[in-house]
């Protein structure tokens, strides 16, 4: 048998292996699964830190931000994915912004019609999606040069990773600030009426002493360090 003729034969059954790949192969859950604790996108590339200490003093803004943030991160890096082969080199970063800011857009206006109080209480944190380093980094690492279903997938892990981390430090903030879970009275409804509320947790100061030791947690169990 001819070089060229196994050579056709590889080439054939690679591309047979890329057809017949499901779409939750080994290969695509690590997408979603990795960002969650091992390449998270907040206590392991510490991006995102803003938002993480901004908006986490409620757990309601908290994943109003966090369902948000995956919506922007999924159509955005479809989006790109899907235009990857027609954006010129020069003006990627540019197109990046555009598709960014619209779908941030229409997250700021459904908002607005839908739930106003908690636009108004989110205000300004909805359009710094925009320059959200997470977002930004994925369309640019990522969708620029993977295909539409695996930059999806990639975007959505990346922002599940990111909104559990923030939920988490929006959960520990409101119940040992205020006392509450959702704005339901927690001490209260088992008995406890005069639990001390820190008032530490409510200030950037307490997330960013719960966020460290998120951070310490997970890097004490995944044996992560620095170099």
């Amino acid at each position: 048998m001819s070089t060229d003729t196994i050579e056709k034969q590889q080439v054939e059954e690679v591309k047979e292996k890329k057809k017949s790949e499901t779409l939750l192969s080994k290969r695509r859950k690590k997408f979603i699964n990795d960002p969650l604790n091992d390449d998270n996108p907040i206590t392991v590339q510490v991006l995102g830190i803003c938002s993480a200490l901004a908006v986490t003093t409620q757990m309601k803004p908290t994943l109003t931000m966090a369902i948000s943030v995956i919506f922007v991160m999924v159509f955005s890096n479809l989006s790109i994915s899907l235009l990857r082969n027609l954006i010129p080199t020069r003006v990627r970063i540019i197109v990046q912004l555009a598709v960014i800011a619209t779908l941030v857009s229409l997250v700021s206006e459904v908002l607005k019609a839908y739930s106003y109080d908690m636009y108004k209480e989110l205000s300004v944190f909805v359009g710094l999606i925009i320059t959200n380093c997470i977002v930004m980094g994925r369309l640019e690492a990522f969708a620029l040069g993977n295909k539409p279903w695996d930059s999806v997938l990639d975007g959505f892990g990346n922002a599940l990773g990111y909104s559990w981390i923030i939920l988490a430090v929006a959960f520990f903030r409101e119940l040992l600030g205020a006392g509450k879970f959702f704005g339901v009275p927690v001490f209260e409804a088992i008995g406890i009426a005069n639990f001390p509320t820190n008032g530490l947790m409510v200030t950037p100061v307490g997330a960013f002493i719960i966020l460290g030791l998120i951070i310490w947690v997970q890097r004490t169990k995944t044996g992560y360090v620095e170099h």
